[in-house]
This record gives C-alpha cells, structure tokens and sequence, in this order.
C-alpha cells in the first residue's frame, strides 16, 4: 500500500515535470518567434532610416537649388532692370534727337 502511495507520487511529479517541460518548450519557442520578429522589425526601421537619411540629403540639395536658382533669378532681375533703364535712356536720346 506504501509502494502504491509512492508510485501515484511519483507519476503526479513525473507529470508535474513533463508538464514544466512543455511550458518551458513552448516558452522558448515563444521567444524564439519573439526574436525573429523584432529581428525582422529592427531591419525594417534601419531601412526606413537610411531612406529618411536619403531623403533628407536630398531635400538639402533641393533648397540649396531654390536657393541658387532664387540668387540667380534677383541677379537676373537686376541686369533686366539695369538695360531698362539703359533702353529707357536710349529712347529719351532718340526722341530728342528727332
């Protein structure tokens, strides 16, 4: 009757550890799917890094662009105003002349 006792003991913790078994293998493959996806999340957000690092050097070549065209169109403007005048002067002469 002892060895009963002893025997139903024994298959209650022979259960208890193959149950503490599964769980810790399922844990573990828990974390592991865990792990592939965040390492699968951290390569995507490196990617997107250098795309928002692309983007920014090319937008900092754009305004440097807009800026250059911007200081090319007032040089522009000066020179268009200056043979205004210069024109303007050239007509007054002319119609003096007549």
């Amino acid at each position: 009757m002892i060895s009963s006792g002893v025997e139903v003991k024994i298959g209650r913790l022979e259960s208890i550890v193959e149950q503490i078994g599964e769980a810790v293998l399922s844990t573990t493959e828990t974390i592991e799917s865990l792990a592939h996806r965040l390492e699968t999340l951290s390569v995507q957000v490196e990617a997107q890094g250098k795309q928002l690092q692309q983007q920014g050097y090319q937008i900092f070549a754009l305004c440097d662009a807009v800026q250059t065209l911007a200081e090319s169109q007032d040089d522009s403007l000066q020179k268009l105003s200056h043979l205004t005048e210069t024109l303007d002067k050239l007509m007054i002469l002319l119609q003096g002349s007549d």
